[in-house]
């Protein structure tokens, strides 16, 4: 009961000092993803599995997104659609080579996504949470760049 209570207590607090921004738990590689890594950027979220053949071929220019945008409070993050976790994860993600953060935790819940009845599909929220776009289908890094450039009212 005691150890319940601390445990408790410091999960409270430490919520606290975190401020309004929430954490959207661990990486492929074990490491927290903290508010701070997100709160006011762009998120271009993309769900893959392994096994999709699109995805394959959409994850280079993910990568290339990720790299392009990574000083302009844009964060390209991905989700496994069969939920692997812990090494299962790791070794998935290394096999696509994937190089931008891979999320353990779905955060479709915290961001009110609608259901995907395909893949790849890839969503874009804005700098205050938003949901904004979901799109179906292989994306380019190139059409991603223009499609926030537009949401964002650039240019």
């Amino acid at each position: 009961m005691a150890r319940r209570l601390v445990a408790t207590l410091a999960l409270l607090g430490s919520i606290l000092l975190s401020g309004c921004g929430v954490d959207l738990g661990t990486d492929q590689n074990g490491q927290k993803v903290t508010s701070e890594r997100i709160d006011k950027h762009w998120l271009v979220i993309n769900y893959w599995a392994e096994w999709c053949g699109p995805c394959r071929v959409e994850i280079p220019e993910l990568n290339h997104l990720a790299e392009q945008l990574k000083d302009q409070k844009v964060t390209v993050l991905g989700v496994n659609f069969d939920n692997l976790q812990g090494d299962e994860l790791k070794k998935a993600s290394d096999a696509l080579g994937i190089k931008f953060t891979v999320l353990a935790q779905d955060p479709a819940e915290r961001y009110e996504f609608p259901p995907a009845e395909a893949l790849p599909v890839t969503y874009i929220i804005d700098d205050k949470g938003k949901l904004r776009e979901q799109l179906l289908g292989e994306q380019t890094a190139a059409g991603l760049t223009a499609k926030l450039k537009a949401l964002r009212g650039e240019g």
